[in-house]
């Protein structure tokens, strides 16, 4: 039997983890030491949106499957639901050594694209460098601090899963099987569905590649031996992520990813996807990738203003008018970020990176450079978006489901994914044959081609214009200043990452390793790669990126305090129109990305419109609550302005919960019943498409009366009495998948009206109304997913321990 070795199998793993978990302290030093956690933008609005969802949780123990408390309604699957993979969670809770989230995000990171480049034969202390430059690239951490936590967790298992299919490709099928399935249900269990979009291009691109060497080579059948080891594989995870991915399915078509039925759509959403315009807003311009490896090339974040640096030239400038209102109007201006980008910060990936990366190109196997370079150069086109039409406007109209993302600059996960990994196959290489006279010659290129570009920006750097579209007219002294500010931020980076690409060469090249230990060459490229990229992740992540955990994400003002004490069943408008409002209520407007494609058709061509007439009624103090028929049958009855505690109104014409019509209008089409519920008086009448429900008969009764007697995130109960056959109009938003009703306990179809809301044709008498909310994709779904997870968990066990048994036998 072959016995295993602590120092050489079990030492540099149990190192790389303690210099990952100390980088990880380190960097987030208030998390750890000052009893802090992340403040997140996107994560503050999000938590407001979720709350009610968390609160029913806590309270009954069960999932609340629609949120109720953003825009009027809409299913919860991508704002907060526990699905029943608690043997993957736990597998991430080990993984990441219980590192508090989202924190361990990064960690894990370190740790999966460590595992990955050992899968591709890169040594430890290489791989560890590696690790931390995919983890503390400003990609991921700039993202972090903006809240994209599904979006940096499900980054940080991409290389886990690559680390199984190699290992699957390179003999190892067993452990493979194995990485790959708990790779793959770990990633898909951040239920980010657009970095699982550029996963599967990087694992088609890595299979494409695989292909054409074993048909060069004459194994084609190896090849697809491995496939058919790797598609179960990936089931079992998906078996992990059925229930998510089940609901996701079923919601696509109804929210703004799915095909619009208007035929001259007002939202962001146009034909089956989203708005052109919409998903290319942020495109990068096509120098901007520079930032990659001189991270001020655009002089850095749009936030970051040089007014507030009293030694910048902008600065100066301005004081030295001493005109007050001139310098207010032209402060605005003084952001260093001069690219093409209404609001970004630079994606850096480390001069040393770029500079590995090259050697990568030249030293690495010629299959892994056309795989990794190959497909880097399409992410890169991508990102330019509207500023490379030809190609990126073909892919938004042709290539599968790529209309259905929007921020296309967020393909460069793929390029953050690429550079380390094939700059460390190339510098393992470059390591194993040896600083040969060839090799030196290659070695010069690698340099000349990055420290080389480096030395050009900071001596002709001055080239550039310095100035954004909206400043060319800026007056001379002004934009002089602009440009001298913008000018040393380029250069002053520019000679930074010469200086860290020069240390590194100058090693390597006069093969230093060799005269120290080779552990202490190790250490050095770790600390040179953390360093870079530290100083300016620091840039982007400071001290206000923080709070304390007890700190509340939102407190009271009087003005909510006052509504507060109404506990009727209502809905409010305010005027921030974020997340906030969701926070403490049942909000008209919400905080999402993929709301209900019908209800964001009616906000931008119904509900906007109310609102600004509605605010400039009350500027006039002529508010007429009867004009308001989408505030009304939303059943928004506070509408707030202010945070004083009289800073709000009381819609005295809301229709409530539910409420009888006195007669119908029938409409042909979607775009005739949008139009159509801007002209009527919502309490009393309602509008339906005939093309999509039978027109009810009704006879109005003026006694009829209805009322909510008990809601909960899930049921709504009502008791209704009317004389004769009726509809009844309910302040709840439609949707198809999963809502049942029942009169008296017996089912009964439910309409849709109004473009948006629910209906029921009541007959004569005394009812009971339900609604229930159990869709088959949770009730159904969620079993599966429980039952894969346990399954993938003793695969994983089991793969480990095969795999173990066959290396240690002789």
């Amino acid at each position: 039997m072959k016995k295993l070795s602590f120092t050489e199998h079990v030492l540099p793993h149990l190192i790389a983890v303690i210099i990952f978990l100390i980088v990880t302290i380190i960097f987030f030093k208030p998390v750890f030491f000052e009893n802090k956690t992340l403040l997140q933008g996107d994560v503050r609005q999000s938590r407001a949106v979720s709350k009610a969802l968390l609160d029913f949780r806590t309270q009954t123990g069960e999932e609340g499957l629609w949120a109720q408390s953003m825009y009027s309604g809409m299913p919860a699957y991508l704002v907060s639901v526990e699905w029943g993979a608690k043997p993957v969670a736990l597998l991430k809770q080990i993984l990441s050594i219980n590192i508090p989230h989202p924190v361990s995000n990064i960690f894990l990171a370190f740790v999966c694209y460590y595992c990955m480049l050992l899968a591709f034969n890169v040594r430890p202390g290489l791989a560890i460098a590696g690790a931390l430059a995919f983890g503390l690239s400003s990609f991921m951490i700039i993202g972090l601090s903006a809240g994209h936590n599904a979006r940096i967790g499900a980054m940080a298992f991409m290389p886990l899963v690559m680390a199984g299919i190699h290992l699957s490709f390179s003999g190892s099928r067993i452990l493979g099987f194995g990485v790959t399935a708990a790779g793959l249900a770990l990633h898909l269990r951040e239920n980010h569905l657009q970095v699982t979009y550029y996963l599967l291009l990087i694992v088609l691109a890595y299979g494409l590649m695989q292909l054409v060497v074993a048909i060069l080579e004459k194994r084609v059948v190896e090849v697809f031996k491995t496939v058919g080891i790797l598609v179960p594989a990936a089931l079992l995870a998906a078996g992990t992520f059925f229930g998510p991915l089940w609901a996701v399915y079923e919601y696509t078509p109804y929210s703004t990813r799915g095909k619009t039925e208007l035929v001259s759509p007002a939202s962001i959403n146009s034909g089956n996807g989203l708005n052109r315009d919409y998903v290319f807003n942020y495109s990068s311009g096509i120098l901007e990738p520079m930032t990659m490896l001189v991270p001020n090339f655009y002089g850095g974040g749009s936030a970051d203003y040089l007014f507030r640096n009293q030694n910048s030239a902008s600065y100066k400038a301005l004081m030295g008018t001493g005109n007050e209102q001139l310098i207010n109007n032209y402060a605005q201006y003084t952001s260093s970020y001069w690219g093409e980008q209404p609001f970004t910060a630079p994606y850096y990936a480390g001069a040393i990176v770029v500079f590995i990366f090259v050697i990568g190109i030249i030293f690495a196997d010629r299959k892994y450079m056309w795989w990794l370079v190959g497909i880097s150069s399409i992410a890169l086109m991508l990102t330019w978006g509207k500023n490379f039409e030809t190609f990126n406007y073909f892919m938004f109209d042709y290539f599968p489901s790529y209309s259905k993302f929007r921020s296309v600059t967020f393909v460069l996960i793929v390029v953050f994914f690429s550079m380390p990994l094939l700059g460390l196959i190339g510098l393992e290489k470059f390591l194993e044959t040896g600083t040969t006279k060839e090799n030196k010659k290659k070695l010069l290129i690698a340099f000349a081609s990055t420290g080389g570009l480096c030395l050009l920006l900071v001596v002709f750097g001055g080239v550039f214009s310095f100035l954004r579209e909206s400043e060319v007219n800026l007056p001379d002294w002004f934009a002089n200043a602009l440009r001298d500010d913008r000018k040393a931020l380029l250069k002053s980076d520019a000679f930074r990452s010469l200086s860290f690409i020069a240390a590194v060469f100058i090693v390597l090249y006069f093969d230093l390793r060799k005269k120290i230990s080779p552990y202490i060459f190790y250490a050095f490229l770790i600390f040179l790669v953390t360093i870079d990229l530290v100083v300016v992740d620091k840039r982007y992540f400071k001290e206000e990126n923080y709070k304390r955990k007890r700190e509340a994400i939102f407190t009271t003002r009087p003005s909510e305090e006052t509504i507060l004490q109404d506990k009727s069943y209502y809905r409010v408008l305010s005027d921030e129109m974020d997340g906030r409002a969701s926070y403490f209520f049942n909000s008209v407007f919400g905080y999402h990305g993929a709301i209900l494609k019908r209800y964001e058709n009616l906000q931008d061509s119904c509900l906007y419109k109310d609102v600004q007439e509605f605010f400039e009624d009350a500027q006039q103090q002529s508010l007429e609550y009867s004009k308001y028929g989408i505030l009304n049958m939303l059943n928004c009855k506070y509408i707030i302005f202010g945070e004083q505690a009289n800073q709000f109104v009381l819609n005295s014409g809301v229709a409530g919960p539910a409420w009888f019509v006195k007669q119908t209008v029938s409409v042909n089409s979607p775009t005739e019943e949008l139009a159509k519920v801007n002209e009527i008086d919502t309490r009393t009448t309602a509008v339906i498409d005939i093309s999509k429900f039978k027109a009810p008969v009704i006879q109005y009764d003026s006694t009829s009366t209805i009322r909510l007697t008990d809601h909960t995130l899930n049921n709504l109960k009502y008791e209704a009495e009317t004389k004769t056959n009726n509809l009844v109009v309910f302040s709840e938003i439609y949707y198809a998948e999963g809502w049942t009703s029942t009169i008296d306990g017996k089912a009964a179809p439910i309409l849709r009206v109004n473009y948006v809301l629910r209906a029921l044709e009541i007959p004569a008498g005394k009812h009971v109304i339900e609604f229930r909310f159990a869709p088959k994709s949770y009730t159904i779904g969620n079993k599966i997913t429980t039952a894969s997870s346990w399954i993938l968990l003793f695969v994983l066990m089991g793969s480990i321990g095969l795999s173990l048994r066959k290396e240690n036998k002789v």
